[in-house]
């Protein structure tokens, strides 16, 4: 079984970094191409989840400089991003419970991946190419993940929290709230039917050596349908002898170390910027920035070497402490500090309320409501200025 190790921090979660690949997106190609697996995607998914470039600093300047239209195709790829964060503000449950009811009751589903799918031995082309680059890079198309996530849920018939659990650990763009809710909007119980895809599909959107012409894929949808709603079986045998690779570790910590435990007192007269994993940017002048990591989050959801090999060395070029402790120990040392400032973000967790930390610039208005779809929120909110 080959064992695949993660690039070497393919991208610097760096501004430099993320501001180049910004200036380098052309929404005309990304607006005729983007639904293509070679298409011209924005690669931006990283540095905006972990904080390195705000979605309002994205919005504004890919406006401002090709003067987009208020309802262009990047655009509204953005807004999906606020439109998750807005379901995740309105339904924190919706990240572990189903929305509203699928193709098939909660407990019709498995609690387990099958192991030929966690190894990419499948014998299908476009699912074993798609965990091997999530494995290998840290990144996915949108397609591939939908691919991945409608092939898991409906035709092996695994719940979607946990597809969502295994892909967010590997994935460096990996948020919570558009990890989470795109996996129920492919499952049925965020969207009004289940999302699937057959070799038809992967012929117009993917190269030749993801296609998978003469399988169980190459079928009508009316067929997957039936196997998505339980009325038929998935009867694609597994093929043997098929080499496979094995799912890289997860980590509760840094693989390479440079966190030592919360120290009380510390931080005693200091005005402090608190630098997080969602919080990457650098701090302002006349701050002490301090870099923490929640031991109780990580240790429910520990990440890939490959992401922390994204996240970590940017936390320990910024921190002048470097934690890693529970939420009680982080708390109290931060108590310590004549004033802490940073940016929020819904991954902290209630640890880090009264802390100080302001809201990140909106990129949209509010919709006034809370909305449950995504048509709904968009045809309410418009990109700010």
């Amino acid at each position: 079984m080959t064992e695949i190790k993660p690039d070497e921090a393919p991208w610097a979660a760096t501004p430099a970094a993320a501001r180049a690949r910004l200036a380098a997106v052309d929404p005309a190609a990304y607006a005729a191409s983007r639904n293509h697996l070679e298409g011209a995607v924005t690669g931006l998914g990283p540095w905006i989840t972990h904080g390195v470039l705000g979605l309002a600093e994205v919005l504004h300047t890919l406006r401002r400089q090709h003067a987009l239209p208020p309802r262009h195709k990047l655009v509204a790829e953005l807004g999906w991003r606020a439109f998750f964060r807005h379901v995740w503000t309105h339904e924190p449950e919706a990240l572990a419970r189903s929305r509203h009811p699928g193709p098939r009751p909660d407990d019709a589903y498995a609690l387990a991946l099958p192991e030929d799918l966690l190894q990419a031995r499948t014998g299908l082309a476009v699912i074993d190419r798609a965990v091997e680059q999530l494995y290998r890079h840290g990144t996915l198309h949108n397609h591939a993940r939908l691919w991945l996530a409608s092939y898991t849920v409906h035709l092996r018939g695994v719940h979607w929290r946990v597809g969502a659990e295994w892909m967010v650990a590997h994935l460096l763009d990996g948020d919570l709230a558009s990890n989470h809710l795109s996996w129920q909007w492919v499952a049925g119980t965020g969207s009004h039917q289940p999302y699937l895809f057959n070799a038809e599909n992967l012929r117009r959107h993917a190269p030749p050596d993801w296609w998978v012409d003469g399988s169980a894929l190459d079928v009508p949808y009316e067929a997957l349908a039936e196997v998505a709603h339980g009325r038929a079986p998935w009867t694609a045998p597994v093929p043997a002898g098929l080499p496979g690779t094995r799912e890289p570790p997860r980590h509760a910590a840094p693989p390479d170390g440079g966190f030592g435990p919360a120290e009380p007192g510390a931080l005693a007269g200091q005005d402090v910027w608190l630098v997080h994993p969602w919080s990457l940017a650098d701090p302002p002048p006349g701050r002490l920035p301090v870099a923490v990591l929640d031991a109780a989050f990580h240790r429910q959801r520990p990440w890939s070497a490959g992401r922390w090999a994204f996240v970590a060395p940017r936390l320990r070029a910024l921190g002048a402490h470097r934690w890693l402790d529970e939420p009680a120990a982080l708390r109290t040392a931060l108590a310590g500090a004549r004033s802490v400032a940073g940016v929020h973000d819904p991954h902290l967790g209630d640890w880090a309320d009264g802390q100080g930390l302001a809201a990140p610039e909106p990129a949209f208005s509010e919709p006034g409501r809370a909305c449950r779809s995504f048509s709904a929120w968009w045809s309410r909110v418009a990109p700010l200025d």
